[in-house]
């Protein structure tokens, strides 16, 4: 547990060239640098998907010398993608808020910018490749050990993360408005479903009227179970790895609401759909071992298989309604979830016709 970031009273940066000026850092960095000035910054590489990640050195006067860091924010973006900007300032407030008082192994953050008024924050961090980290692919198979290693970040946020709800409101639960969005139309999903990533689907787990139902029939159950602090969006591109053993970033989708969401999602797609089939409820039982362990009191084994599987269906709109990621990722996430709402019958658990 480290004792969080700072939280300088700057402007957020629009622009690539704004959040690299060494004036600005300098002041953004400040905590960091024992105040001195930045006088030299050398990009290392720029990740642009929906936000921006840059990884950079900047060097200090004085004492401080070059230090590694990882920049991440809506940068040079057009106003479609800058509406999501209350995202990046959920994430934010995780590192701010929530991540000094959990066990779970996420990136140091030494600084988050934000602006409320306008839903924009530009977050700061060490670089974990730099530190000797690893961030996994995608499209990386993991195996039942790599998924296990996995979840037990999850369950230990899921054990730290309950006895925090109540004190943040600010984490809101998101299955019923993520299933009622008014630009997510039957019609366009099914569009997005017509494509290469609902090809190896049944028409009836392919249809955009009855994925938007059952994400809505798992948003009514969902609210009626024990609510957890959930990632929300731990594929394999979300995990990486250092000499402690796994980690979890990007806290966008940051939300409450039953453990399963989590478990099912993760364990859906990280594993090829063939190890899934053999692995994930021996997984299952392991998160739910480890999970009582750390004091989480967890359904039985034939509950939680049962919340698992109709759980699934999460993870399958999330990526079916997906349209700003690479169609590769997009695709084999949307085939290893959706192939696990067939196997699962996830529509006929959660009572969609």
């Amino acid at each position: 547990m480290s004792s969080g970031p700072a939280e300088p009273k700057l402007r957020v940066p629009d622009t690539r060239e704004e959040a690299l000026d060494p004036a600005w850092l300098s002041q953004a960095l400040a905590s960091v640098g024992q105040g001195a000035p930045v006088t030299s910054v050398e990009i290392v590489e720029v990740i642009k998907t929906v936000a921006t990640k840059i990884r950079f050195k900047a060097t200090f006067d004085g004492t401080a010398g070059t230090q590694d860091f990882c920049l991440k924010g809506l940068l040079d973006a057009d106003e479609m993608t800058k509406m999501g900007g209350s995202t990046c300032v959920l994430e934010g407030d995780f590192y701010l808020k929530l991540a000094p008082k959990l066990d779970v192994q996420v990136p140091e953050a030494v600084a988050v910018v934000t602006d409320r008024e306008a839903k924009q924050s530009v977050l700061l961090m060490r670089d974990v490749i730099a530190g000797g980290g690893r961030f996994c692919s995608a499209l990386e198979a993991f195996t039942a050990d790599d998924a296990a290693s996995s979840l037990a970040q999850i369950a230990h946020l899921h054990a730290g993360g309950q006895a925090l709800l109540e004190s943040t409101p600010w984490v809101t639960p998101r299955i019923a408005s993520l299933g009622n969005m008014p630009h997510m139309t039957a019609e366009i999903l099914q569009g997005l479903l017509d494509g290469p990533r609902g090809d190896n689907l049944s028409p009836a787990v392919r249809n955009g009227t009855r994925l938007i139902a059952g994400m809505r029939a798992l948003g009514d159950k969902d609210a009626g179970r024990p609510q957890f602090l959930v990632h929300g969006d731990a594929h394999a591109g979300n995990i990486f790895r250092t000499a402690q053993g796994s980690g979890l970033i990007d806290w966008q989708v940051l939300q409450r609401s039953g453990w399963a969401v989590d478990v099912a999602y993760h364990l859906c797609a990280v594993l090829p759909v063939e190890l899934a089939e053999t692995e994930e409820r021996n997984l299952l039982n392991h998160y739910l071992e480890l999970g009582r362990g750390l004091g989480l009191i967890l359904p039985d084994a034939e509950e939680a298989w049962l919340q698992y599987r109709e759980a699934v269906m999460y993870g399958f709109y999330m990526w079916g309604i997906t349209r700003r990621v690479a169609p590769d990722i997009t695709i084999q996430f949307t085939d290893r979830l959706g192939r696990a709402v067939m196997r699962h019958d996830s529509f006929g658990l959660l009572g969609v016709a």
